[in-house]
């Protein structure tokens, strides 16, 4: 077999594998979604098994393709279905929040390999005019000089550059002497993507969060669970929830999951709320919005600062 050859069958692989492992990921999501709202032992051993099966077939597959940093993510995260199923075990929200640090950083490494093949197939249809590309070294100095200047400069920042910073040096530790300037493009665009897209998801649900809190507070819509209306905001929230889980957004997930647990609380009738509660989750809906917004604001800038300097 040729190397030409060769490159195009790995490439076909690593399409059916990020494929396969999105429909994983997914999966893991929703058990991961539902294991939150403390099921009953026997539905939370089903869920933990979900989500241990999920995560092993995404290590094996990853693995098979020669993709390392996933299979090396999806198995750190293994030791935390075994707390899941262990019945005697109470789960914290610490707990799920390594597993979801665990869970973004497979999405982020199949991202990057998205890219890689993107990358690769746009080199092989103009084989004369090959990607740019720098030393491992050279990327390095400038991205931790760029870091610097910016931290002189007092500009407001998200750490953006400090995870690629990470990324880099972890290439350099693996023997990689260059890295091509698309490949880290491509991630970076679609980290950014992602993010926008929550943003749009943020502004078009909140509204009807909003809503739903002033109807509660002046006794307009009743609380328990016959209020299709207020199933309607839960799964609403679980769905911005869920959707902070894969991009990391540490600060929103943890604002969604407590959100998510009020108000299932409210829909199952089982506590009743005072006004000044309900104004209290207003503002803190206004404050987080606003948060949402400065963080992927911030993402922009440093990816931003990040172009000027290696893509032009």
């Amino acid at each position: 077999m040729s190397l030409q050859v060769e490159d195009e069958f790995q490439k076909e692989l690593i399409e059916v594998f990020v494929q396969e492992a999105q429909e994983w990921l997914e999966q893991i999501h929703v058990a991961l979604d539902e294991l939150q709202q403390d099921p009953a032992p026997d539905r939370r051993l089903k869920l933990a098994q979900t989500i241990k099966a999920g995560l092993t077939n995404l290590g094996g597959s990853a693995a098979t393709v020669s993709l390392d940093e996933i299979a090396h993510a999806t198995f750190s995260a293994l030791p935390f279905t075994e707390h899941l199923q262990d019945p005697a075990r109470t789960l914290s929200a610490d707990d799920f929040v390594a597993l979801c640090k665990q869970l973004g950083q497979i999405s982020a490494g199949l991202a990057r390999a998205s890219a890689v093949r993107v990358a690769g197939e746009g080199a092989a249809t103009n084989p004369a005019q090959p990607a740019p590309a720098m030393t491992v070294n050279d990327m390095l100095a400038a991205l931790q000089t760029l870091q610097a200047n910016r931290l002189k400069a007092g500009a407001v920042h998200r750490n953006v550059i400090q995870a690629v910073i990470a990324q880099i040096e972890g290439m350099k530790r693996s023997g990689v002497g260059e890295c091509k300037v698309a490949f880290l493009r491509d991630a970076l665009a679609q980290a950014g993507t992602s993010e926008e897209k929550f943003l749009q998801l943020v502004e078009e649900r909140i509204p009807a969060v909003m809503d739903a809190m002033s109807q509660l507070k002046t006794g307009t819509a009743a609380p328990g669970p016959s209020s299709e209306r207020l199933k309607g905001v839960v799964e609403q929230v679980a769905q911005l929830w869920s959707t902070a889980q894969q991009i990391n957004a540490t600060h929103a997930m943890t604002f969604f999951r407590g959100l998510h647990s009020f108000l299932t609380v409210i829909m199952q009738g089982r506590v009743v709320v005072a006004a000044e509660r309900y104004e209290a989750v207003e503002a803190r809906l206004a404050e987080s919005t606003n948060a949402i917004e400065s963080w992927v604001e911030n993402g922009r800038a440093d990816r931003s600062a990040i172009g000027a300097l290696l893509f032009g």
